[in-house]
């Protein structure tokens, strides 16, 4: 069954006028290596520790900059949104077309709430806290080119032709923001491309970004900004001491107008100063060490890196289901071709290896979390290939090969072929990321023994879900399998209605009542008195379709207060 919306009824909930209150005991363990007896041994101690949450409901109006706004990805997120927000539908060669937010978490997945008379209820991930509405997001942003977005959109052929008609009048007038260009941190290709840039300093370009950026807030009205970066791929910068490795380093090399501070970094800079949240949707590395530390000395949010969008999550996928199921992936072969200008820029060598680091250690901390499997220091073999093919467009063709030991020395290989609309499935990851980011920013928390609330760390974790190389504060395991990044965001945002994990033990359907009716059913005859159980259990029932009636007694899993009520009344003697 689903519900729209729900409310949570509780002594550790409360509701005010603007905030949600709840209190949360979050269940863990600690381990320890002690010496018991002259043996030392690991012992797990069972922890419990009250958390206290506080969640603004005022929801802003959000304004979302892009950088590389007018590229494949932005003009498919703000065409998409367009879309949904005034209704749009056309025709393909198979159908009406109406639009939506599929691939979308926040949108378009749901969360189960609990169950009622035995059918599971599920209701909208969105439901669970107040959420900015994607039809609201007011769209800005910056690109190295020119071209208006309705350009852009036709330049892209990511839409049909039908709907990019429809579209044009809301996005012709949509015109990116001069950006940041640097050749030395992109392929050389790209070079035809740049006819729309910042000039001046690196300090300077930075200046200009947050000139940018209130200019926008202005301008639009909005409460709040997030910016995100989904332009070109850089080449990784080199980090170096004195440098970029601490907050005054990276500063004083802004002052210097060193050479090896990337476009990202600058832009994530400018919004850090600015106490603006920062995405980076690529793979490069954005976050220096200075830069983070100048994150986290200002409070102000930052996430990536890289969308997790088509072969990289199925991976995340799979090796999790391998490596648990106890089965050892020993050969990871991947193969990518496409050709849209994501697939052009990666053509240079440069490029292509922030890409292939990224994809790469996205099994990780699955094949680390099995030392029966692995010895210290084993790896599977794991081979990332991108080609560039224009043909193909912005439809990417994902091969994976997965080759792994089994029972007794046997060999086990998976093929799997993956066609990947890039920017379809890319805009709804882009569409989550700017509003979890927004959610999270008005989430506090203390746990006990705290006086004071304080906001999740700027380095959102929250957000790995959605990336394929989550960026995690200094000190926290990195955790790419799926599931487990899943139910943590899930989980948190239970949490903040005082509403428990979802532990799938399903103890309510496995009790001794429950077993002890099935067998009770199971020996009453005749038919007669089968019927008048489950009238007693208020099931309709024909007697000569018992078993549908016994099927919907199932479906209906058991009242325990009907269940014990019928277990304890029922005579002996109609039993056989």
């Amino acid at each position: 069954m689903f519900i729209e919306s729900f409310k949570v009824e509780s002594p550790n909930v409360k509701y005010t006028d603007g905030e949600i209150h709840s209190v949360y005991n979050y269940d863990t363990t600690e381990l320890v290596h002690e010496n018991r007896n002259g043996v030392y041994q690991w012992v797990v101690k069972p922890k419990t520790v009250s958390y206290e949450f506080k969640t603004e409901t005022c929801v802003p109006k959000l304004g979302v900059m892009l950088v590389g706004w007018g590229g494949n990805n932005g003009a498919t997120l703000t065409g998409g949104v367009i879309a949904n927000r005034e209704g749009i539908s056309w025709a393909t060669k198979e159908k009406v077309q109406r639009a939506n937010y599929f691939g979308s978490l926040t949108q378009a997945s749901t969360i189960r709430v609990g169950s009622y008379n035995g059918e599971e209820i599920y209701a909208p991930f969105k439901s669970l806290l107040p959420m900015v509405n994607p039809d609201d997001v007011v769209f800005g942003g910056w690109d190295i080119s020119d071209m208006n977005l309705a350009d852009a959109m036709a330049r892209a052929k990511v839409f049909e032709i039908d709907l990019q008609k429809q579209l044009r009048p809301y996005m012709e007038n949509m015109v990116p923001l001069p950006g940041i260009y640097d050749p030395v941190f992109i392929a050389a290709n790209q070079a035809s491309r740049a006819n729309n840039l910042i000039k001046g300093t690196k300090k300077e370009q930075m200046e200009q970004v947050i000139k940018d950026i209130r200019e926008f807030k202005e301008r639009t009205k909005v409460d709040k900004v997030v910016v995100l970066w989904t332009a070109n791929t850089e080449r990784y910068s080199n980090v170096v001491v004195g440098l970029n490795d601490t907050v005054d380093n990276l500063m004083a090399s802004l002052e210097r107008n060193e050479a090896e501070i990337s476009p990202s970094t600058l832009y994530a800079m400018a919004c850090i100063l600015e106490n603006v949240p920062f995405i980076n949707g690529s793979p490069q590395n954005t976050f220096v060490p200075g830069l983070i530390d100048l994150a986290i000395k200002k409070n102000t949010l930052i996430g990536g890196d890289d969308f997790k969008s088509g072969q990289t999550k199925m991976k995340s996928v799979l090796v999790d289901f391998l490596v648990g199921a106890g089965i050892k992936p020993t050969s990871i072969v991947s193969y990518n071709h496409l050709g849209n200008n994501d697939g052009m820029n990666l053509s240079a060598p440069q490029t292509f290896r922030s890409k292939e680091i990224s994809k790469s250690n996205v099994v990780d901390d699955m094949v680390s979390s099995n030392a029966i499997l692995f010895e210290p220091g084993e790896h599977p073999d794991h081979v990332v290939v991108i080609k560039y093919v224009p043909y193909v467009g912005d439809s990417k063709r994902a091969m994976d090969e997965y080759t792994s030991e089994i029972f007794m020395g046997g060999k086990n290989t998976i093929a799997m072929h993956n066609t990947c609309e890039d920017s379809l499935l890319a805009a709804p990851i882009i569409l989550d990321l700017v509003l979890l980011a927004e959610l999270s920013s008005r989430i506090q928390l203390k746990a006990e023994g705290e006086s004071k609330f304080h906001s999740f760390h700027p380095v959102a974790t929250i957000l790995s879900y959605l990336t394929k190389a989550p960026l995690v504060p200094p000190g926290t395991p990195v955790v790419n399998a799926l599931a487990k990044q899943r139910a943590m965001l899930e989980n948190i945002m239970r949490a903040c209605v005082g509403l428990a994990p979802e532990n799938n033990m399903i103890l309510e359907y496995n009790s001794g009542n429950v077993l002890k009716l099935q067998l009770l059913y199971n020996s009453i005859t005749p038919k007669q008195l089968r019927s008048q159980l489950l009238a007693k259990l208020n099931f309709p029932y024909d007697s000569d379709s018992l078993p549908q009636s016994l099927s919907l007694l199932y479906k209906r899993r058991f009242n325990p207060t009907i269940v014990q009520a019928v277990v304890t009344t029922i005579p002996l003697h109609r039993l056989s």
